[in-house]
């Protein structure tokens, strides 16, 4: 069957199906129709949903790549105002004056590299008051793996529902979404050695899952520096970071045992001196590329990983890592204005609410699929639900954002400060008790 027969077929299963309850929620939310209302309707189909949206006396904008849908809608002669356009929803500017984005389980069909640019203009569209319906795909959905369309994991989906209740659909949200997903590499390390975790069996999970995000967010730092603007702006940056990382993990796979022979073979004076000069040269690439200096230095590191040195690298800047990382997270509470707990503490304690569900929940279904108890696995989640340095780059990052007003920016920034405060006390004290908890909520009479 080809993908045209496919969509037809579709469309024909579905006819003279109600409007989804996602679109009647939002319709419903507005009260009274508001004058003028607009609507543009994303990946609209057959008309399903425009039937109701027109019936409440709105004029609607009907997107779809396929023309069968859109054939389908004009049959249906509906009364009403209908501009239809065959487009994919991507590359349509959504209108002046819009107040209703609808897309029923069409968004994921979004390119991901195209996802975050699509995502930020919907929320610059809508005026305060205005409404988007629609779904996501998770990454357990039976679609999971098809290419071309987006997916987001919970921690994805629980940091951007957060960011939506902040900030409504806009850029702002998917930089706090940002913040909230990435957990603290440098936290959990040191936990991990201070409760003397290292030789637990579900240390291994924990330190894949920590490397898993670096990476990540390593693509979303130059987004989040630079992004939120244009279309061809916003997709450069991106593609830039993406290739960056891409390259880095390649020269990893196949240089880091040629790089590490190289720096065996000096001097200890010149060996430190060479591994400062690749981490500086890294950051000065990243830099050139419009990238974050972080990016740079979090890709030499992973470089470096795969060298046969790295046993040493680590012997020799131990010390340092502690002392720098000391003097950072010293800086950065400076900076934390505590007086803002009035207006951001309830955003402060829905992250935090998220963050354990989503880190904890991660934490046990990783551990599942990989063979590991549900004890094991709470412990593995709890390690992930302090937060600090890359949240921390993040909101400086976006400090720096011109897409981004001055009230999001202070508002973001200030948000990070409380939110690495409040996640590292939560995480550090969840760690720790971590065993006693999955005790408590996994009892031996429940492992039989």
């Amino acid at each position: 069957m080809s993908q045209a027969e496919g969509w037809s077929a579709y469309y024909e299963k579905l006819r003279d199906r109600p409007p989804r309850r996602t679109l009647l929620a939002a319709l419903d939310a507005f009260g009274e129709t508001p004058t003028d209302a607009l609507a543009i309707d994303l990946g609209c189909g057959d008309g399903r949903d425009i039937v109701e949206i027109l019936r409440r006396g709105w004029r609607v904008v009907a997107v779809d790549a396929e023309p069968e849908a859109l054939r389908r809608l004009t049959e249906r002669a509906l009364p009403g105002d209908i501009t239809p356009i065959v487009a994919r929803f991507e590359d349509v500017p959504l209108p002046i004056g819009v107040r209703l984005v609808n897309s029923s389980f069409a968004l994921p069909l979004c390119e991901p590299e195209r996802f975050h640019e699509l995502w930020a203009r919907i929320g610059e569209a809508l005026p305060a008051g205005g409404r988007f319906s629609g779904q996501w795909y998770g990454s357990r959905d039976s679609w999971m793996g098809r290419p071309g369309m987006t997916f987001l994991d919970r921690d994805v989906a629980l940091g951007l529902l957060v960011g939506l209740i902040a900030f409504g659909p806009s850029f702002a949200a998917l930089v706090l979404a940002a913040c909230i997903y990435v957990s603290s590499s440098a936290i959990a390390v040191k936990a991990l050695i201070d409760f003397r975790r290292l030789a637990d069996d579900e240390t291994d999970l924990v330190l894949a899952i920590l490397l898993f995000e670096d990476i990540a967010i390593a693509g979303v730092l130059g987004f989040v520096a630079t992004g939120g603007g244009g279309v061809a702006e916003t997709a450069g940056v991106t593609t830039k970071a993406f290739v960056f990382v891409a390259a880095s993990l390649a020269a990893s796979r196949w240089l880091g045992a040629w790089i590490g022979r190289q720096l065996g073979r000096l001097e200890l004076e010149f060996f430190l001196l060479a591994v400062f000069g690749f981490v500086i040269a890294m950051s000065a690439i990243a830099m050139e590329l419009e990238l974050s200096e972080a990016i740079g230095a979090l890709m030499a590191g992973v470089i470096l990983s795969e060298s046969g040195v790295r046993e040493e690298i680590e012997q020799r800047f131990f010390a340092m890592r502690d002392i720098f990382a000391a003097l950072f997270f010293f800086a950065f509470a400076l900076t934390i204005d505590l007086s803002r707990w009035s207006d951001l503490g309830w955003i402060v304690a829905l992250a935090i609410v998220a963050t354990l569900i989503g880190k904890v929940g991660v934490g046990v279904v990783a551990g599942r699929l990989g063979g590991f108890s549900v004890r094991q696995g709470i412990n593995a989640g709890a390690a992930l639900v302090a937060h600090g340095e890359f949240t921390i780059i993040l909101a400086q990052l976006a400090a720096g954002n011109a897409a981004l007003s001055l009230e999001q920016r202070d508002d973001i920034v200030a948000f990070a400060g409380l939110y690495v405060l409040a996640s590292a006390t939560v995480g550090v004290v969840l760690m720790k008790e971590s065993k006693r908890l999955g005790r408590m909520l996994r009892p031996a009479a429940a492992l039989e």
